[in-house]
């Protein structure tokens, strides 16, 4: 009997005394607050405790080392502290997502009691062990410095509750998330509830000849084990193109490591992993295709369609050999750009209940809920309005939730047995199934002439989208479309190809293909400079689109465009830095290209102090909640937005797009002041409380964007967001600060607009520096999490934020979305900084200092 106390009682233990402590606070002490993020790797900290008042990690330390100690988890904490941590980390607008904060407040609880005035450099020290993909860590530092000055004059600490457009209000739901109490899919305990786990595919490329399942059905526990043939409708699905199966069936050909063979549903987790372990699966191994370069011309075929998913094309102006030919100067170079993970907290999950014989239910963490609704439907063989999809907070996403992952597999296995359903897939079996970013090959010949001005680009770009299409014809297009990064050139010759392979698929991740040309394309604009000896700061101010300037498609901008003031912004401390690098972005919201865009809204009056507002968007950190929560204070003239509750399932009917490319601001946006016409008319006469049980709905819809290629004016998207980043250097060649001038439109938050840039800026610095994923073979060469590259608060530079606004006369309020934008020149500034440093051009990515 393992005896020890735990949060100030005393409890006791007789099982598996290797049972990871995480484990058993979440399974049998029912303390979910501490996370899992890594599966046991000790990588991430989101499962971080305390024990005889010094940190550890619960996830790798085991129940026999236990005994005898004090186990301490935020629900032990004594109120005044939890309360102080958490409104200063909400304050500081430290929470984006929330899956790891509980793990950063324990570490600042044991921090501060014994250092009650840390330094920055201390509190860098303390949190070495834990992991935030979201927020950059610069919020988090000056959380608990604000903590630790409320608990020094033991003072309480307020937070502000104004909810107008332009305040920075508290995050929507922040505090619940800081202190635990917000429910992620795997915190959430359901009476009768089963467990499914996945078998994938051991190879790459190999016909499966047989399945045999007959010793994992013996296992004790299992409930029943589903293969290809169990499911009822369409087994092909896609986000765009409905080229991924959801199981391979026998006989067929697997095209990558995440291919799903099988699905086991026992009466837990561990009985259900298990008795995967015990399928087997006879193969006949195939040589499989995984070099970009060979895929157009290699006899082995991805897709029976062939190894070409998508070809972009962009020609626009003079004959780009002749423009060339007749410059002053022309840099031509290969660039080369790496396979990225995610890397969000919260890995995917998803619980499936039936709702009827022929109706389920889901909750997710997905993107998108209304996409996953039609996929789910068309999986089950059934009608969307037999399918209902409700948003669980969600850990993260980046893009990389886009996709299904295991929402179809527990919609069918539920589907079947009638009964709850939960898959989690640990963090290898995440990172082996769902997409990335993608690997580009890019050829690049940029010229100017004498007075340094831009004359014409040819580019060819090959993006390897792996084993299924997911978004990879839409992330090629879209990097055809910024191939000419934030510049004005009136030639341009530019193809863009998505190829099948055998690697892991890939698909949208944070800036949508044109991290990668910007990073190409600033390397160009740089060598230029260089050859014709332009100041970089001047040819870039020179060169910059504005108002009346065409982009890559031949889009004229309107009104709106900020480059001009964001390099202003940078222009003194460029010129100060003895060592710095310049970079330049343009990245659009993601309306646009002939696609029609349809956004609806439900208000609901409750009472005098409830308002019920339902959309589509997925909260996964962004602060789409916040801002929707502003836009309804700021129209209806509301001062407290605790009032506001915000809701996404399904079931309002509120549909939305997919929660990507920065545009959820501008349709929600539009949409709730659409609602709140009728609202604030009727608010002229009546009072809330005598509105209550009124509903209000509201809609925005665009359908005069135009695709590439179609005729008459081109209107490629509907709006853009812009920047410049300036990345400084010490004399060691390493990155010392990064200003990042942003052109917000109008800034709804300015401490969440603060907040993204900072945690955008250092996921680029990770993609320019560290960040890969190799794969050998179609295998990855590592499944450990921690091997990423992910950055962690020690790589972490000064980061100033500078926000400029010159309003969108398309966004709400004049407002432009900043979700992708953060991170689109940071590698380019950096790869900038490091020629001025050595004078050595980097051509791929992750740079070194050589």
């Amino acid at each position: 009997m393992i005896k020890f106390n735990l949060n100030g009682s005393e409890a006791s233990y007789d099982g598996d005394p290797k049972m990871a402590l995480l484990t058993y606070l979440r399974e049998t002490a029912g303390i979910v607050s501490v996370k899992n993020g890594c599966s046991g790797e000790a990588t991430c900290g989101a499962c971080l405790v305390e024990m005889n008042a010094k940190p550890v990690l619960s996830c790798i330390t085991p129940m026999e080392k236990v005994s005898g100690a004090s186990i301490v988890t935020i629900e032990g904490f004594p109120e005044s502290l939890r309360q102080t941590l958490g409104r200063a980390f909400v304050a500081k607008g430290a929470v984006q997502c929330g899956f790891c904060t509980p793990g950063f407040l324990l570490r600042a609880k044991i921090l501060l009691e014994t250092n009650p005035h840390p330094s920055r450099r201390d509190i860098i020290h303390a949190l070495r062990f834990n992991l935030c993909r979201c927020t950059g860590y610069i919020k988090i530092i000056d959380a608990i410095q604000l903590a630790a000055e409320h608990i020094r004059k033991n003072l309480e600490l307020r937070l502000s509750n104004t909810g107008k457009v332009g305040s920075s209000q508290p995050k929507y739901d922040a505090y619940n998330k800081a202190i635990g109490h917000s429910e992620f899919i795997d915190d959430i305990r359901i009476d009768g509830m089963l467990h499914a786990a996945l078998k994938f595919s051991d190879h790459p490329r190999a016909k499966v000849l047989q399945i045999d399942v007959s010793a994992a059905e013996r296992i004790e526990g299992v409930v029943r084990i589903f293969t290809a043939n169990d499911i009822p409708g369409e087994r092909y699905i896609g986000v765009i193109h409905q080229d991924w199966p959801v199981m391979i069936a026998g006989g067929e050909t697997t095209r990558y490591i995440g291919d799903v063979l099988a699905g086991v549903v026992a009466e837990n987790e561990e009985i259900a992993r298990q008795a995967v372990a015990a399928i087997s699966v006879e193969y006949e191994v195939l040589e499989p295709l995984t070099d970009l370069h060979a895929a157009e011309r290699s006899p082995i075929k991805v897709h029976e369609s062939g190894n070409l998913l998508s070809v972009s094309h962009i020609q626009r102006g003079e004959d780009i050999d002749s423009v060339l030919r007749s410059s002053a100067h022309v840099v031509k170079a290969t660039f080369k750009t790496q396979r990225v993970e995610h890397g969000f907290l919260e890995t995917e999950a998803a619980i499936a209940l039936p709702a009827g014989s022929d109706r389920i239910e889901l909750w997710v963490q997905s993107q998108g809920v209304y996409e996953d609704q039609r996929q789910i439907a068309r999986i089950l063989g059934v009608s969307s309005d037999k399918v209902s999809v409700k948003l669980v907070p969600t850990g993260g996403g980046f893009g990389g939730k886009e996709d299904l992952t295991v929402q179809g597999h527990v919609a069918v296995f539920s589907f079947h047995l009638q009964k709850p359903v939960k898959a989690s897939l640990s963090r290898p079996e995440s990172i082996r199934m769902h997409p990335k970013r993608h690997p580009f090959h890019m050829q690049y010949a940029l010229g100017c002439d004498t007075n340094g001005k831009l004359t014409g680009l040819s580019a060819r770009i090959v993006g390897d989208t792996g084993a299924y299409a997911s978004l990879g014809a839409e992330v090629l297009e879209r990097a055809a479309g910024h191939a000419t990064g934030a510049y004005y050139i009136p030639n341009v010759d530019i193809e863009s190809k998505a190829v099948y392979t055998n690697n892991i698929p890939c698909g949208a991740m944070r800036g949508f293909g044109v991290n990668q040309v910007t990073f190409a394309m600033e390397s160009c604009i740089e060598q230029l400079c260089a050859r014709g000896g332009f100041d970089p700061w001047q040819f870039r101010y020179d060169n910059v689109l504005d108002t009346g300037k065409k982009t890559a498609t031949g889009q004229i901008l309107g009104e709106g465009v900020g480059l001009k003031e964001t390099l202003l912004a940078v222009k003194d401390e460029f010129y100060k830095a003895k060592t710095a690098g310049l970079a330049c972005g343009i990245k659009n919201c993601g309306i646009g290209n002939g696609v029609f865009e349809e956004c609806h809204v439900k208000i609901e009056i409750k009472s005098k102090d409830h308002i019920v507002l339902q959309h589509g968007w997925t909260e996964m950190g962004q602060g789409v909640d916040t801002v929707a929560q502003q836009i309804l204070c700021e129209e209806i003239d509301i001062e407290d937005p605790n009032i506001v509750e915000v809701k996404v399932s399904t079931e309002s009917k509120a549909r939305a797009g997919m929660t990507t490319a920065s545009r959820a601001t501008f349709q929600v946006g539009h949409a709730i002041i659409d609602a709140a016409r009728g609202l604030k008319k009727d608010l002229k006469t009546k009072s809330l409380a005598e509105l209550s049980a009124k509903i209000y709905t509201g809609r925005w819809s665009c359908d005069w964007t135009t695709r590439l290629g179609d005729p008459g004016d081109v209107l490629t998207h509907y709006s853009y967001g812009y920047a410049t980043h300036l990345v400084i250097l010490d004399d060691a060649g390493k990155v010392d600060c990064v200003v990042a001038a942003h052109d917000g439109g109008r800034i709804i938050n300015p401490t969440l607009f603060e907040s993204q840039i900072e945690g955008a800026v250092v996921m680029g610095l990770g993609y320019a520096l560290s960040e890969d994923l190799p794969m050998e073979s179609g295998q990855l060469k590592t499944k450990r999490y921690g091997k990423m590259g992910i950055p962690r608060i020690k790589h972490v530079p000064n980061i100033v934020v500078k926000m400029v606004e010159v309003p969108d006369p398309l966004g709400p309020y004049g407002a432009k979305g900043v979700g992708e934008i953060g991170n689109i020149p940071t590698a380019g500034a950096v790869a900038n900084a490091l020629y001025q440093y050595d004078k050595i051009v980097r051509y791929e990515l992750p740079m070194k200092l050589k």
